[in-house]
Order: C-alpha cells, then sequence, then structure tokens
C-alpha cells in the first residue's frame, strides 16, 4: 500500500468536510498522479472514497442540526437518471481525453467556488419546514415561480448525478450552490446538505458502474477512504474555526492550479 494514500486522503476529506464540496474533485488526479491509478478505476474508486467521507461528513454536520434530509435525500434520488448515463459514458472514453475533461471540470469547480467566496451574504433562507411545498396564495409564492425553482433542482439534480457518474466526483460545488439558490437554503444548511446528496450520488453512480470492467486495489482505497472519513469529521471542526470566505478562495486557487497541471500533462499525452 502507497502510505501516500493517508495524508492525501486526509486533506481532501479535511476539504470535503469544511467546504461542502470541492475536495472530491481532488480525488482522481490524487488517485492518477501520486497513487498511480488508471483514469477509469480512478473514477470508480472516487466514488468509494469520497461516497465513504460525504457519509461520515453528514453525520458531523447532523449533530449540529446542518443537514435537511428530507430535501437532500430528494435531491439525490433526482439524480439517479443522470448518475447512470454518466457511468456508462465514462467506460468508452480514452483516459487521457478523460483526463483533459477532468481538468476543466475542475476549472468550473473553482470559478464556482470563488464565486461563492465573493458572495457577501447568502441567499435569504426558505421556511424551515422540511416535509411539503411551500403553500400558494399571499403567504407563499406564485405557482409559476414554484414551478419554475421545481425545474431549477430537477436540473441541476441531472446535472450534478451526470457529473458525478462521469467523473466520480461528488459535484458538491454544483450542489450547494443549487440548494442556496433554488432551495433557499442557508450556506451552513447548504454545506452540510450537500454531504447527504454527494453520498448519495456517489453510490447511485458505484451501483451504475458494477457492471462494467473494472479493477479496484482495496486496500489501498480503504486507507485513503479511512484517512478521508477522518479529514470529513475534522472539517466540521474547521469550518466553524475558520473564515469560510478565506478558505473557499483559497482552495479555488488550489483546484485552479491541479487543474492546469492535469490538462498540460493530458494535453502532452494526445499530442
Amino acid at each position: 500500500m502507497n502510505l501516500l494514500a493517508l495524508p492525501v486522503g486526509l486533506c481532501i476529506g479535511l476539504s470535503l468536510g469544511a467546504l461542502g464540496g470541492g475536495g472530491s474533485v481532488l480525488t482522481v488526479p490524487a488517485l492518477v498522479y501520486v497513487l498511480g491509478q488508471d483514469a477509469h478505476d480512478a473514477t470508480t474508486g472516487s466514488l468509494v472514497v469520497v461516497g465513504a467521507a460525504a457519509l461520515a461528513g453528514t453525520a458531523a454536520h447532523a449533530r449540529s442540526a446542518h443537514v435537511r434530509f428530507g430535501r437532500g435525500l430528494a435531491f439525490g434520488a433526482l439524480g439517479v437518471g443522470g448518475s447512470y448515463a454518466g457511468s456508462r459514458l465514462s467506460a468508452g472514453v480514452d483516459p487521457d481525453v478523460l483526463l483533459l475533461a477532468f481538468a476543466g471540470l475542475m476549472l468550473l469547480g473553482a470559478a464556482a467556488m470563488a464565486r461563492r467566496a465573493r458572495r457577501a451574504e447568502p441567499a435569504p433562507a426558505a421556511p424551515r419546514r422540511d416535509d411539503g411545498p411551500v403553500p400558494c396564495g399571499s403567504a407563499g409564492r406564485p405557482a409559476r415561480a414554484r414551478w419554475r425553482s421545481a425545474a431549477r433542482v430537477v436540473g441541476a439534480a441531472s446535472v450534478v448525478g451526470l457529473v458525478t457518474g462521469f467523473f466520480g466526483v461528488g459535484g458538491g460545488f454544483f450542489v450547494v450552490p443549487a440548494l442556496v439558490l433554488a432551495l433557499g437554503f442557508e450556506m451552513v444548511e447548504a454545506v452540510g446538505t450537500s454531504l447527504l446528496v454527494i453520498a448519495v450520488n456517489s453510490a447511485e453512480a458505484l451501483l451504475a458502474r458494477l457492471g462494467t470492467r473494472i479493477e479496484l486495489d482495496w486496500a489501498l482505497l480503504a486507507a485513503f477512504g479511512a484517512a478521508a472519513v477522518v479529514g470529513a469529521v475534522l472539517g466540521d471542526q474547521v469550518a466553524s474555526r475558520l473564515p469560510a470566505r478565506e478558505l473557499t478562495r483559497a482552495f479555488a486557487a488550489l483546484l485552479a492550479a491541479v487543474a492546469l497541471a492535469v490538462a498540460a500533462r493530458s494535453v502532452a499525452q494526445l499530442a
């Protein structure tokens, strides 16, 4: 087993637990370039690591009442079709092309996180009830606005599922803005609930890949995943002690740097 799996997994778990997304996108490059995995095996193994870490992070955030289980499970369930389609599409893609596309995804993630860091205030919170629609009439939103919001949620969930299935990442940098903007979550709730969504999406995508040809180093993944789980649990404490804006901005810069390095290497291999 590569001993680098422990510190790398711990760092990725910390970022996932603290930010609710973004950390998982580093798992595939870490498995490929640091731990020597094949690109296709790495995108599958990433689902195991990310899913376990996200589940642990969900439990940690739930103790602080920062997870809205009803809507989180519903959001994850809406991504089933996208997860299956993405998993099947990924199997036929050249590894270098897959990594080049992954670099583009990381740049999108970096941009999304940088934008989040610039936001001075989160969107107004939606009503705290988690067990039914907002009523129509003078006390609620008009029906047309509710339908638009529902369409945004379905679209976002499907895209997150597709990204999770194709690249083997949790898609948290899509989930957090979707929960804030489409469902009116407070940022702290969006971070906690996004981990639940990531865990659900990872499980869906992993099940969709069971019929494909994969070879996983379970000893390596167990060590990597255990370290990521510890990091995800500690990430909740990190998030409560460090300025969220500065943490997010620093991580966005790290994502952009890794993306450019992956892109340069992939282009060189394709050339």
